[in-house]
């Protein structure tokens, strides 16, 4: 094997394998870092970011002249239908209210006590941003699972406990408390016991299961409740839709304009991200292309010499080994250089993201890791049947 080497490394061109390898590691470092600052930046959907998923929380317009006429707020079961058969609206859901009251009392001794009355509100649980095996609610149970907005804990530690010498309280401490909640109306009231099993970032309200909303109006609320939403969420496809602004302004809704804008920003960026992997996708074929090329011509060149090595009995395949080991080592070698310069860029934003976000948990790089080493193997597989397949035109031609 070392005389085929000696044969065929004359020809060799450098200045082209040496453009093949920068081509393919531009490519596959823009899909690896592509890929990857995309996951990177999913992982920020958990965060108290601008980079939130395609919710939209809708509400009727309240403006004097609604309030001096009496115009209802709430939602018609034919407008919710309406809104729902909408082109840029995956899913609606509606904001159900309590209608009834609702007294809390928190209680322990040498800490904060307070009581206070307030309300509940429920969402389909597809649209509930919190998980977890606590939120849940069979008829007959005394806890209640609560979901307080992630804003309610901020105000508190920023601003009322800094002023008033308060302790501050974090996310698991105010989890491992209870409330005491007695809910009903003037004829019945009942006792619970309100179990906080997580804080929302996207919805400003206080959420209890929708199990427990649907049973306790049916048990709790008098004939005379609104029974139709004030409220609903949807999950929109493409938030910068101009389609979603006129909608809303033809029918005197409004959502809150800081979101729409975000949910746009969203969007913009996974559009960003999807067209620089597929420049990168681009990239990679052409220097595909261009190794391919450099490698054809270097069969050219040599091919008196390769058909001397078949005559004296080598095989196609043996002849064909050489620019075989050539091809997978520079594949091999794009990758890992690939891999390296992702890992710096991305040491790199991530210092910024950690920084803007104590509580960053960074994914892990495996899945693109994965999909740099099947691209490895795809463009390797390509590589050695078109070098084999023309070794072994050669080796038809000459019999």
């Amino acid at each position: 094997m070392k005389l085929v080497w000696k044969l065929l490394k004359h020809h060799i061109s450098i200045s082209q394998l040496v453009g093949f390898f920068l081509a393919n590691l531009a490519g596959m470092v823009i899909i690896l870092l592509g890929l990857q600052f995309y996951l990177d930046y999913r992982a920020l959907e958990n965060e108290e970011s601008f980079m939130k998923s395609d919710y939209l929380i809708v509400n009727k317009k309240i403006t004097t002249m609604s309030v001096l006429t009496g115009s209802q707020s709430t939602f018609e079961e034919a407008e919710v239908e309406a809104l729902g058969n909408e082109d840029f609206v995956e899913r609606i859901g509606v904001f159900t209210p309590s209608s009834f009251d609702v007294y809390a009392q928190f209680n322990v001794e040498g800490f904060v006590n307070f009581s206070t009355e307030m309300f509940f509100e429920s969402v389909p649980d597809v649209f509930v941003d919190v998980e977890s095996e606590a939120w849940t609610y069979n008829e007959g149970d005394a806890d209640i699972p609560i979901i307080l907005p992630k804003n309610y804990l901020d105000l508190y530690n920023l601003g009322y406990a800094q002023g008033k010498g308060m302790p501050k309280l974090s996310e698991g401490l105010i989890g491992a408390l209870k409330l005491d909640i007695l809910i009903g109306n003037q004829g019945i009231r009942d006792k619970f016991v309100g179990k906080i099993v997580g804080f929302s970032s996207r919805l400003n309200t206080i959420l209890v299961p929708e199990q427990f909303m649907l049973w306790a109006n049916k048990k709790y609320a008098s004939a005379d409740a609104a029974k139709e939403p004030t409220r609903l969420i949807l999950e929109v496809n493409n938030p910068a839709d101009e389609r979603i602004t006129s909608y809303l302004q033809e029918h005197n809704y409004e959502t809150d304009e800081g979101k729409l804008d975000a949910s746009k920003m969203t969007f913009i960026l996974q559009l960003l991200v999807g067209i620089v992997m597929l420049v990168g996708a681009v990239i990679c074929i052409l220097s595909l292309c261009i190794l391919m090329l450099s490698i054809f011509l270097l069969v050219e060149k040599n091919s008196a010499k390769l058909e001397n090595l078949l005559l004296i009995g080598y095989s196609p395949a043996k002849v064909a080994f050489p620019y075989v080991t050539l091809t997978i080592s520079m594949n091999a070698l794009v990758l890992i250089m690939a891999v390296l310069i992702m890992q710096i860029v991305r040491s790199a934003y991530l210092n910024m993201f950690e920084g803007f976000f104590q509580n960053y948990d960074a994914p892990s790089v495996l899945p693109s890791l994965c999909v740099g080493f099947l691209l490895l193997l795809v463009v390797s597989a390509f590589n050695v049947v078109a070098i084999r397949g023309k070794v072994q035109g050669i080796w038809k031609a000459k019999r």
